[in-house]
């Protein structure tokens, strides 16, 4: 957060127009924007700048983008940066493989700039701890797992567990609905919220990250279930 109150977005794109499209709206928007034309120096830059978003384009001069949002995924200190993919590309290939390399949300030239600051105030939200009464923290633990909902922290078995923003409010939904079937549509609407474009099938991608990272075995999953032609269900009984 800057002075004033402004959050501050570090916008990567590496073409001179879009770049000044996307400043100028998000300055409108009541942002602050640090720049930059290439890939080089985006870990710097968010290590310097500690900003509250990063729209990333995924084609860059001398750097690939997903390459720079899995590295940014692994540092401890922006691990939990949410991260917006800006990018021409546009097939549900590439837009599944951003989100797997940790993106929070994805979206294609040409893009209406009202969309896209709506989209950075919608992940903004999501990122953001509130409703918490003073002296108390918002907590779910259970077993196995502990979720600490105000400082965005996981631990499983006692061990610190890092996961993208995105990961983490999907665990946080199921962790606050347990053993209730929801589909697809209704996850999305109530996790990535109404002003988010993105298709059914990333609930599934997120799931499948979700169980690597918190099942004991993945591959016969006992905390996330799939209720076939519906959807997914989270049973705590299984952290036990």
């Amino acid at each position: 957060m800057n002075e004033g109150g402004r959050q501050k977005i570090l916008v990567v794109e590496d073409e001179p127009d879009i770049r000044e499209l996307v400043r100028y709206n998000l300055e409108q928007g009541g942002f602050d924007v640090v720049e930059s034309e290439d890939g080089d120096r985006v870990l710097e830059l968010v290590e310097e700048s500690n900003p509250s978003l990063m729209i990333l384009d995924l084609m860059l001069p001398n750097a690939d983008g997903l390459d720079i949002c899995k590295m940014v995924r692994q540092r401890p200190r922006s691990s939990k940066l949410p991260i917006v993919m800006l990018t021409a590309k546009a097939t549900e290939v590439d837009r599944v493989l951003g989100l797997e390399f940790g993106a929070d949300d994805y979206i294609t030239k040409p893009f209406s700039p009202r969309e896209l600051v709506a989209r950075v105030k919608a992940v903004l939200r999501r990122s953001d701890s509130g409703g918490v009464e003073e002296g108390r923290r918002d907590v779910f633990e259970r077993g196995r797992l502990k979720m600490d909902f105000e400082s965005h922290e996981v631990w499983l078995d006692g061990k610190p567990l890092e996961m993208s923003l995105r990961e983490f409010e999907l665990l946080k939904f199921f962790a606050r609905n347990p053993n209730k079937v929801f589909d697809r549509l209704t996850i999305l609407d109530l996790v990535w919220g109404g002003d988010t474009y993105v298709e059914p099938r990333t609930i599934d991608v997120h799931v499948r990250r979700l169980r690597i990272l918190v099942e004991r075995d993945p591959a016969h999953p006992e905390l996330i279930h799939t209720v076939r032609g519906v959807g997914y269900k989270f049973s705590p009984d299984a952290l036990e």
